[in-house]
């Protein structure tokens, strides 16, 4: 697609095929190379004789710099766009599997492993900066569901099927094949999908870190994190690593039962990913606010961590699953902050958020482990179940002040709107004897009707109309013909 065409306009497939899938490739090889150490876990100690430790840190590698990429990705998103930006770090992660595969040490594992995390910390930013230029604001959730869905299809696929792939070549031609992969997807995105004339850059005036303070401090933002911040975080932080140690620690579930049911919660972020953003959209007709929908999703959400707090032992199984599926409705988040954040910031707080949403993730997954080995192992190896009661009992704690302040803002912004409604005044009912003049008497006659037009449709259909309303209509008698027209009142006998 040719040069810049600022008045491009796509239907619906084009936009599927031309923004949404190559941009959701990049996603997906994203959750895949973030996701793929835990198969290969076997294989890299075997090869590089790598100590729990070592193979500890080459794993968080991976967040590290994909979290401290965030901002200069949001920064860049707005200021060059996506296309060019996703370009550029897609290459990065390619040449960093391709350092990956030929690495011999443990130290340069670790710093590939940095320089694909680094490469891919733009991936889910660049896709909703590029969906959110082309659809309409009211799909947004909908279509980041299906977004967040195939990255959870990433995710799966770093499980049986790198498996099987793993009986065919080792795990130095897997990353070959993934850094092909991800070459491959770049020159996609460069050469298929549109592009578009770039909004104009900030001010010379206005630093960048003034405009991500400026994120931080926008009410809109704050509020959406105080609610969904904290239990995004816990999502990523243990649906990662201790599900399944919980699994495996207290449900006592062998090994392939354990790695049956995380395939399950894999299954499940899929299709709660898709089920998230079409009942947004579906709400949002209604009437009902994206955050709303949060809100109620964030109960429910909390409310399996209490199951799990309670040992609930017939449903280890169930809770399992649920924790993923309902946990899915944290990927909300990144729909509100797109749309209701001004389009030239939409990159620089997406990024912000994913800031915050990693180092969040960061430090839930590693105080949950400091505070799981307060306990002792038994002589298999298993943490006692009240240390993971625990835990999770502190992550709950962590999670209900912004539940309850959504619940409270709530309450408070339902109850003047009560107030209001009961103190309406009603204005005289017109004498049902009075005639009505037709719309051309009342044009030619400056308007005289359209007081009780006004009054009229208050006492038949709308019987709460406010008074101001019939004061409004009362002055049109003192209004001419042309301030009249000039207020935005159209006589209809002159429309033709």
């Amino acid at each position: 697609m040719g040069g810049d065409q600022p008045a491009l306009r796509l239907s619906g497939k084009e936009v599927f095929f031309y923004v949404f899938l190559p941009f959701a490739l990049g996603h997906y090889l994203s959750a895949l190379l973030r996701t793929v150490n835990a198969v290969l876990a076997p294989d890299l100690v075997a090869s590089l004789s790598l100590s729990p430790a070592q193979l500890g840190l080459l794993t968080s590698a991976f967040f590290v710099s994909f979290a401290l990429v965030q901002l200069p990705v949001g920064i860049a998103l707005d200021r060059y766009g996506p296309r060019k930006v996703q370009l550029v770090l897609l290459v990065v992660a390619a040449g960093g599997a391709l350092m990956f595969a030929f690495g011999d040490s443990f130290l340069e594992l670790v710093l590939a492993r940095t320089v694909i995390g680094f490469g891919l910390g733009g991936c889910f930013m660049a896709a909703v900066k590029a969906i959110s230029t082309w659809i309409d604001p009211a799909r947004l959730p909908s279509v980041q569901g299906f977004l967040i869905a195939i990255g959870g299809l990433g995710a799966a696929s770093a499980t049986a099927p790198v498996r099987k792939a793993l009986e065919h070549m080792d795990w130095r031609g897997l990353f070959v094949l993934l850094a092909l992969l991800l070459a491959c997807t770049a020159f996609l995105i460069w050469s298929a999908t549109p592009r578009v004339a770039q909004a104009p850059k900030p001010k010379a005036n206005v630093p960048v870190l003034e405009s991500i303070a400026a994120v931080y401090r926008d009410a809109r933002f704050r509020k959406t994190i105080s609610l969904i911040l904290i239990p995004h975080a816990v999502f990523f932080g243990i649906q990662g690593l201790w599900i399944g140690r919980w699994l495996a620690d207290v449900a006592r579930f062998p090994d392939h039962a354990v790695v049956y049911l995380l395939y399950l919660s894999m299954a499940a972020v899929i299709f709660g990913a898709i089920a998230v953003g079409m009942i947004t959209e579906w709400a949002g007709k209604r009437g009902i606010k994206p955050l709303d929908v949060a809100g109620i999703g964030i109960a429910l959400f909390v409310a399996v961590q209490v199951a799990i707090v309670c040992n609930w032992k017939p449903s280890f199984q169930l809770l399992s699953v649920l924790f993923t599926l309902i946990g899915t409705i944290t990927g909300i988040e990144y729909a509100i902050v797109a749309q209701n954040m001004p389009k030239s910031l939409t990159g620089r707080a997406a990024t912000c958020l994913n800031l915050l949403i990693f180092v969040g993730a960061f430090v839930v997954q590693a105080g949950f482990g400091l505070m799981i080995g307060l306990w002792e192992p038994n002589h298999l190896g298993h943490h006692p179940a009240i240390a993971y009661r625990v835990a999770f009992g502190v992550l709950v704690l962590l999670q209900l002040p912004g539940l309850v302040s959504f619940a409270r803002r709530r309450l408070t912004q339902t109850q003047p709107s009560s107030i209001s409604s009961g103190s309406v005044v009603h204005a005289t009912p017109i004498s049902p004897k009075m005639p009505e003049p037709s719309a051309a008497q009342s044009c030619s006659a400056g308007f005289p009707s359209a007081a009780r037009t006004v009054r009229k449709a208050r006492q038949n259909s709308s019987p709460q109309i406010p008074s101001a309303a019939a004061d409004k209509a009362d002055s049109i008698h003192t209004l001419g013909a042309p301030r009249v027209m000039a207020a935005g009142l159209h006589c209809p006998a002159t429309r033709k």
